[in-house]
């Protein structure tokens, strides 16, 4: 079992602790938060072990959790790649890109291994049709969420939109080409509300819409590409499969069957995959201790969740 040690006992924090005392691949040793009020109140409502520096939870551990504000995702990974612990870095990254750049550099100089909590990854709706996922041309994301003052320190493309920039990113093998976007504040003193086209060089395009002040909750992705529609639906974790192939000699009488302008004929047939339930935070943890097991490459990487916030920074730099 590998020792594990968080950074950060807020919301996600919390869950983090919860995960790896469960978790049969960690050893939680315990966790550090400056805020002392609620650190102490933690430590005593679960019994967790408070330590009382980050640089004593950093020489007791293997795994280093950062669940702090991304603010301070620098800092907290430097020091703790620089004392040779692995890493596992909430999403963003960092900051800024030239912070995540920095610390993808100090990873490999060290030898360690670090993996960005990207969870959406893990999302059984997602991981049931990612393997279908083939050369899409043109996706649209929405994620809609109700208002919470969590998260606002940050523009909406880095508390919500991220997720998507990092889902795309990781079924497209392609560079970005292009990117044009808009964004506004409402509420916060960042951008509440955003959308973005992303142009890629093989003639992909990704619209984007994420937005912080929205009525009702939506974390939907659908994906178009030669001969197939594919939806997935991260907040209800359904997804399904639209495929269109040639028409039988002798098709069902009830077959659907669309016929286009040259006279051609397809067949649609639709797929509902089997979507397993999961704990989507606890297999990303769980994961990365296979990773560092078994030396292998974490299922998101520092270098796709530096190339995720690169990509985030060129949609802010548009507003």
């Amino acid at each position: 079992m590998l020792k594990a040690g968080v950074l950060g006992a807020g919301h996600l924090g919390k869950i983090h602790l919860r995960l790896l005392q469960q978790s049969d691949k960690y050893e939680l040793v315990g966790f550090f938060d400056p805020f002392k009020e609620n650190a102490e109140k933690v430590a005593k409502e679960f019994g967790y072990k408070l330590f009382d520096s980050i640089e004593d939870l950093i020489k007791a551990v293997d795994v280093v959790d950062i669940v702090t504000p991304t603010l301070s995702h620098f800092e907290c990974a430097k020091l703790a790649i620089e004392n040779g612990r692995h890493i596992f870095i909430e999403k963003p990254i960092t900051k800024t890109v030239v912070e995540a750049e920095a610390i993808k550099t100090l990873a490999s100089q060290f030898h360690i291994k670090g993996q960005v909590g990207h969870v959406e990854r893990f999302n059984p709706a997602f991981t049931a049709v990612k393997d279908k996922i083939d050369t899409p041309m043109f996706i649209e994301a929405h994620r809609l969420a109700e208002f919470n003052p969590r998260g606002t320190d940050v523009p909406v493309v880095l508390d919500l939109m991220i997720h998507d920039i990092d889902i795309i990113l990781s079924v497209i093998d392609s560079k970005v080409k292009n990117v044009n976007a808009s964004g506004i504040s409402v509420i916060s003193e960042t951008p509440d509300i955003a959308n973005a086209r992303i142009e890629f060089e093989n003639g992909c395009v990704a619209n984007l819409t994420a937005s912080r002040i929205s009525m009702k909750n939506m974390r939907k992705t659908r994906f178009f590409q030669k001969d197939a529609y594919i939806s997935v639906d991260f907040l209800e974790k359904k997804s399904e499969i639209v495929r269109m192939k040639d028409v039988p000699n002798k098709p069902d009488e009830f077959a659907m069957i669309l016929q286009n302008a040259e006279g051609v004929k397809k067949q649609i047939y639709f797929d509902n995959p089997e979507v397993e339930n999961n704990n989507a935070i606890l297999d990303e943890l769980e994961s990365f201790a296979d990773a560092i097991h078994n030396n292998t490459k974490p299922v998101v990487s520092l270098r796709q969740g530096a190339e995720a916030l690169r990509v985030a920074q060129m949609i802010i730099d548009c507003f």
